[in-house]
């Protein structure tokens, strides 16, 4: 069992990140965690930062209620400040919000405010702290991101295919695009370690096609292998179709049935990893309470889709899947990018 104490290694690797994301003396720094949050992750974030001299202090708010009507996770859409306008108005004051919520705060309904004030944004998702040990973001990580970013934002289409029978093609015309090796210096930068993600917003009507996935892909809401296909139709942006005789596609179509909510079952983003450092195999060495399972979202050369909000579709919803897949061939104009889940080109 992993112990959950202050190492002097996850100190060091802590006080490296933080630097990365520009992080100083007089920086002025907020903390924000919640009840539920992993303390020693608080506890390394408060040392980290006393040690580079930063300016800082810690807001932590209770746990919300549960209001859903399945249990919620992996969204990147914490409730935790709950509108809360002290709260709200502390972190527009601060150069760097260090983000120990359970959740997230990336598409929390009060960052879009917070982020309009210049604050950065640095989450340090609820893993265990030896996961985050193994996937440091590192200065160099920044090229493989910067490059697929900007393929994105060149290309018209992506179509991604598999031997399992995945076909799916999506439009691309101004979608924003994004990601981060895991750090962001520039006003309103947003970074989350682990990182290394290259994704794209589709507007509406932009996602066409089938995704089927194989036994080893992942689902990270359940933080489970597939050991059982799940065949997806996708029309117009919507899963309009879930086929598959085992389990995990029973499961996947109860979890996106609860929600009664048309929404849940529209593609919120699109895009690959380029994360050496995260490894498939991994999520067979932890417990479920020990991982967040962000590191598979940016496993290098894998495919990632996501179903729930997209706000640049003008789609919100708490219901949500992230979804990487092996061995996915992903093209943009033509232009291949992974091969068989292999990273090409510049990104390799």
């Amino acid at each position: 069992m992993l112990q959950e104490r202050i190492e002097g290694k996850w100190l060091a690797a802590f006080r490296r990140v933080f630097a990365l994301n520009g992080i100083g003396q007089g920086t002025r720094v907020a903390i924000i965690s919640e009840t539920q949050s992993r303390p020693v992750l608080v506890h390394l974030c408060e040392l980290a930062a006393f040690d580079l001299g930063a300016a800082s202090f810690h807001i932590q708010m209770p746990t919300p209620l549960q209001t859903a009507p399945v249990p919620v996770k992996s969204t990147g859409t914490s409730w935790a400040i709950q509108q809360n306008r002290a709260v709200v108005e502390a972190l527009k004051l601060v150069e760097v919000v260090v983000d120990c919520t359970v959740e997230g705060l990336i598409h929390a309904p009060e960052w879009p405010e917070i982020e309009s004030a210049g604050t950065r944004l640095l989450v340090i998702t609820n893993e265990h702290p030896e996961i985050l040990e193994r996937t440091e973001p590192k200065a160099e990580d920044a090229c493989r991101v910067e490059i697929g970013i900007q393929m994105l934002r060149e290309a018209r289409e992506m179509r991604v295919t598999s031997p399992s029978g995945t076909d799916l093609v999506v439009n691309l015309t101004d979608a924003p695009c994004g990601g981060t090796p895991g750090f962001g210096t520039h006003p309103g930068a947003v970074a989350h370690w682990p990182g290394g993600l290259c994704l794209a917003f589709p507007g509406k009507g932009a996602v066409n096609g089938r995704i089927v996935m194989d036994v080893g892909d992942m689902n990270l809401t359940f933080k489970t292998f597939l050991t059982s296909r799940i065949d997806c139709r996708i029309e117009n942006d919507f899963v309009t179709k879930i086929d598959g005789d085992g389990i995990d596609a029973l499961h996947f179509r109860e979890y996106m049935e609860a929600w009664g909510d048309r929404n849940a079952y529209g593609i919120s983003h699109v895009g690959w990893g380029v994360n050496t450092g995260a490894k498939w195999v991994s999520a067979a060495m932890y417990d479920k309470r020990d991982m967040q399972a962000v590191e598979f979202r940016a496993i290098a050369g894998s495919f990632l889709w996501s179903t729930g909000a997209n706000q640049y579709a003008g789609r919100y919803t708490l219901g949500h899947f992230d979804l990487p897949m092996r061995n996915c061939t992903i093209a943009l104009d033509g232009r291949i990018a992974v091969r068989d889940g292999v990273l090409q080109g510049d990104l390799a």
